[in-house]
């Protein structure tokens, strides 16, 4: 019973700062663009924010949450400057992000 107690403790704490770095927000500067009518990417509508790290482009996919679903009529036809705040992760090789909030350059 000990020894699964400090187990679980030990599992805990292994899990934690994974977990933390996960909450770490960032604000991502670049050009929207729909993966599917701007880039032919996708079969589906969805928001790409496209960004520059070290002189090479850097493909954001925008998950599919409520702040990206009321941003997405902005760039679906048309390219916009944008800059967005939110949590990145990697699925599938592709960058994921997931926006808090996203709004048009002035």
């Amino acid at each position: 019973m000990l020894f699964t107690s400090i187990t679980g403790v030990v599992l805990l704490a292994l899990a934690t700062p994974s977990f933390a770095a996960d909450k770490d927000e960032v604000t991502l500067e670049g050009t929207a663009k729909c993966a599917k009518c701007a880039l032919k990417e996708t079969s589906k509508c969805q928001t790409v924010i496209e960004t520059e790290k070290g002189g090479k482009p850097v493909k954001y996919y925008v998950a599919n949450n409520d702040v990206a679903k009321k941003f997405h009529e902005n760039v679906c036809q048309d390219s916009k400057k944008v800059t967005a705040t939110g949590t990145v992760k990697e699925v599938d090789g592709k960058k994921e992000f997931t926006a808090t909030k996203i709004d048009v350059a002035k």
